[in-house]
């Protein structure tokens, strides 16, 4: 199974609005704060451009008016051509000026993120990582650590967006296990995010399943990791996916080309 995935910046948006579907230009109209506008633009833009080849229909701004990115009652993106829904499943991440989008058919449960390499506090790592990261953590080099959190949160945020949930789970409830720790490597590493209904603790839940106390383990996700600079990426999907294909830009049209490590 593949999932496709194209990036963009503030600058690749149009200054105009007229790609925005009539629905989509009125949602715009009311948000209030410029970077909740900007980052909702971006997303929008990133999804279009992305779509238009994954659809194989031409980047045109007639086109972008006719499709169009609404919010599920999960608050996941869907995509739709007038009333009618797009076969196809999409999820969207934005972070200091640039958006991601991640495509794959229809059905498949699939979330993506961006995150940015920066110090976090003990704090954080107590507050938000199961035990399992806590002492992931804890054993990465010095150099290693901001890129690992950084790593083990977005994977995090990947597998709630893809379970339809989001940062109404509790972020312990989803355990990742990269397959690779290192940063040095070139393109993508595999990685884990399994999912345990019930674990709101970081240490309420046995690893063998927690039969004797209601935690259920409900999802495993595959996914796939990526450093570039002081941005890493995650994708996570069920059934698992072939490591993700980028999408470049050619002319006036998009073309997918892969960006297999």
């Amino acid at each position: 199974m593949n999932v496709y995935w194209l990036e963009q910046t503030e600058a690749d948006v149009p200054a105009e609005n007229d790609w925005l579907s009539a629905k989509e230009a009125l949602c715009l109209d009311t948000l209030r704060f410029a970077k909740r506008r900007a980052d909702w633009r971006l997303g929008r833009w990133t999804a279009k451009r992305a779509l238009s080849v994954y659809l194989d229909v031409p980047a045109d701004f007639g086109i972008f008016r006719k499709m169009e990115i609404r919010p599920a009652p999960s608050g996941a993106p869907e995509v739709f051509f007038g009333d009618q829904g797009a076969p196809v499943t999409i999820s969207l991440s934005h972070r200091s000026g640039r958006a991601t989008c991640a495509v794959a058919m229809s059905g498949v449960e699939l979330g993506c993120d961006l995150e940015i390499v920066e110090p976090h506090s003990e704090a954080f790592v107590a507050d938000y990582f199961a035990l399992e990261e806590q002492a992931l953590v804890a054993s990465a080099a010095v150099a290693d650590r901001d890129r690992l959190l950084a790593l083990l949160w977005s994977a995090k945020e990947s597998a709630l967006k893809a379970l339809g949930a989001g940062l109404r789970l509790d972020t312990r409830s989803v355990i990742v296990t990269p397959s690779v720790a290192s940063f040095n490597l070139i393109g993508w590493s595999r990685l884990q995010a399994r999912y345990t209904r019930g674990r709101d603790t970081g240490d309420r839940c046995a690893d063998d399943g927690c039969a004797d106390d209601g935690c259920t383990e409900d999802q495993v996700f595959h996914g796939w990791w990526q450093q570039a600079g002081d941005m890493v990426r995650t994708v996570v999907a069920a059934p698992a996916s072939n490591p993700p294909i980028g999408l470049t830009f050619n002319g006036h049209f998009f073309h997918r080309a892969s960006l297999l490590a």
